[in-house]
């Protein structure tokens, strides 16, 4: 199965924020984005493989986060309102749901967003990992537009061809090949995701 896109502003369909969190709300058994052009982003559930690897990579996010205290982890059933799209579309940022990030716990404590809606920002730090559905250059543009929007790191984790690719603010992607894990660096400092059970 792969992702459905649906062409919203060329049809004069136009979604607000409210009104796109509001479809999501009454579509909870389907996974929904929306990209900075106004489209509507319909994507299948996972496979168990997956589904297993993501797990494990929200659980060794989350378990490192809980010790160190000094942000939040999301999985990817939360949706960001990235700041974009807003003079090019007239229904508001992208709405994208990365399959883990993590957001600093001073800028949700200056912005203190509702709970229960989708979080207006880009997360500090975020994760895509490729399924058997995702075209590759799909997956790298998503990752182009957290940079765009403000993330300071970034990783893009590829079974299929043994690969992370690695984001960084003001730097060139660097593509490591078969690595066994990866360091959050300065922006998740202590942080080290052992890769198996993910990547291979």
């Amino acid at each position: 199965m792969i992702p459905l896109m649906l062409e919203m502003e060329t049809a004069d369909i136009h979604l607000s924020d409210e009104q796109f969190y509001r479809l999501c709300q009454v579509n909870r058994d389907l996974r929904l984005e929306r990209t900075a052009e106004g489209k509507l982003i319909i994507m299948p559930p996972t496979g168990w493989e997956t589904g297993n690897r993501n797990s494990k990579l929200n659980q060794r996010l989350g378990n490192w986060a809980d010790k160190d205290g000094r942000g939040l982890v999301f999985d990817s059933s939360t949706g960001f309102i990235l700041p974009n799209g807003a003079t090019r579309s007239s229904c508001g940022g992208a709405v994208r749901t990365p399959d883990a990030a993590w957001v600093k716990r001073e800028r949700l404590e200056a912005l203190r967003p509702n709970p229960e809606r989708f979080l207006p920002l880009c997360p500090d730090f975020a994760v895509e990992l490729r399924s058997a559905s995702d075209d590759l250059n799909t997956v790298r543009a998503k990752m182009q537009e957290y940079l765009e929007n403000g993330m300071q790191l970034g990783w893009l984790l590829d079974p299929y061809n043994q690969q992370v690719e690695i984001y960084r603010t003001g730097q060139s992607v660097e593509v490591l090949n078969s690595p066994t894990e990866l360091s959050g660096e300065t922006v998740l400092p202590g942080f080290v995701l052992q890769l198996d059970g993910i990547l291979s």
